[in-house]
């Protein structure tokens, strides 16, 4: 597992490198063909000697998966086509395409092996093995398992690492291959000892529910991303945690993470700055913040920054106010941009309440519970708020 990338990926530790991460999605497609292609000719050759469906399925199975190396291979690499007139974001969820493709054969052969499955059992065949047999198709099968956890290992690893939808797929689909492989290797065993029991149609039946599961699940993988999904809770925080650590930050909101595929992400955010500050200094620490992200993590960021009074007794008695009246409505509710504007018959206290995409109570609910607190506090003042979505979420 460790070998393979030191013979074949030329500065194989830099993951973030986008050469380097084709390399490795390559060397896993390949990986992938000839393993699956070996165990394809073998299940089915076994599977027509002692005339098992479960095992030939299982073989078809494997064959699928070698097809679906092919088609992932074809995504790496088309994913890795520079950015064009067309495509200034590059073409990155070509990755993701690919992987729905293969999710798609995954699930039609599961609906094809489940029929003839079926067809078996209603025919009332039987598998009848003698012992030299069930021994050779035990052994072949045992191989085929501790190969699929291998291929699961492999895959998962890398995956990770260079941070590959498709090739996570692909280790859970060689997870599932091992699990749906056991069952026709107990299948077998009790074969030996119950040739009457009609396992054979029945196992097959497993086998295709675990293949035609297993579609499902990378379908809805590999649609998420290609839809828009949120970004995890850990990147999130990153992102948020780097950008308090520049001195002169004094809050961060409205963050929107955008991605076009595992390389090319991009992200908007509102920074708070102390409006007593000089403007260049304020503007020079954002320019900082914006170019260190690019050239330490390739994240390309926009920020737009905000100005707030920091020394106006006011306006920082009137927002420690609001923030309680918030912590006692609900405490994981944030605001930002917060003013005031004085008039002579009332107060108008401006700021943005950040809502989840789902909640409990509407907007007017949260607003009238602020007002009705605010004006028993004090009856000349008003609110003028705006609810924002996060767009983080949680994942």
């Amino acid at each position: 597992m460790n070998l393979l990338p030191k013979i074949f990926i030329k500065d194989y530790k830099n993951y973030q490198n986008a050469n380097v991460r084709f390399a490795y999605g390559k060397m896993c497609g390949i990986v992938g063909i000839i393993s699956n292609l070996i165990l394809c000719a073998i299940k089915i050759i076994t599977g027509l000697l002692i005339g098992s469906i479960s095992i030939m399925a299982d073989g078809i199975n494997n064959l699928a998966d070698a097809g679906s190396s092919i088609i992932t291979l074809i995504g790496f690499k088309l994913a890795s086509l520079p950015s064009d007139k067309d495509h200034p974001f590059g073409h990155q969820r070509y990755e993701y395409i690919t992987g729905l493709i293969v999710s798609i054969i995954i699930l039609i052969i599961g609906l094809l092996l489940f029929k003839s499955s079926i067809e078996k059992l209603i025919a009332f065949e039987v598998t009848t093995l003698d012992n030299p047999t069930a021994i050779v198709s035990s052994i072949i099968l045992l191989i085929a398992i501790i190969i699929k956890l291998w291929q699961c290992l492999f895959n998962r690893k890398y995956g990770k690492l260079i941070n590959s939808t498709a090739l996570l797929a692909t280790s859970t689909d060689s997870l599932n291959d091992s699990i749906s492989t056991s069952v026709v290797f107990i299948s077998l065993i009790i074969t030996i000892f119950y040739p009457n029991a009609y396992l054979d149609g029945i196992m097959g039946i497993i086998v295709s529910i675990f293949i035609f599961i297993s579609g499902i699940k990378l379908i809805k993988e590999t649609i998420s991303p290609l839809i828009g999904e949120a970004p995890t809770k850990e990147f999130t925080e990153e992102v948020v945690e780097k950008i308090f650590s520049y001195d002169g930050v004094l809050g961060v909101h409205d963050l929107v993470i955008h991605s076009y595929g595992p390389e090319k992400i991009f992200i908007t955010v509102h920074v708070e700055v102390d409006s007593h500050i000089p403007v260049l200094i304020s503007h020079d620490m954002i320019d900082n913040i914006e170019r260190d992200f690019l050239t330490e993590k390739n994240l390309n960021v926009c920020i737009h920054m905000d100005p707030i009074d920091t020394k106006d007794e006011d306006v920082i008695r009137l927002k420690n106010i609001v923030t309680e009246i918030l912590k006692d409505f609900d405490n994981n509710l944030m605001f930002h941009d917060f003013r005031i504007v004085k008039g002579i018959t009332h107060t108008n206290i401006l700021f943005d309440i950040v809502i989840p995409i789902k909640y409990k109570f509407s907007n007017d609910e949260v607003k009238n519970y602020i007002d009705n607190k605010l004006h028993d506090y004090d009856d000349k003042l008003r609110t003028v708020i705006t609810f924002d979505i996060d767009y983080t979420g949680e994942k």
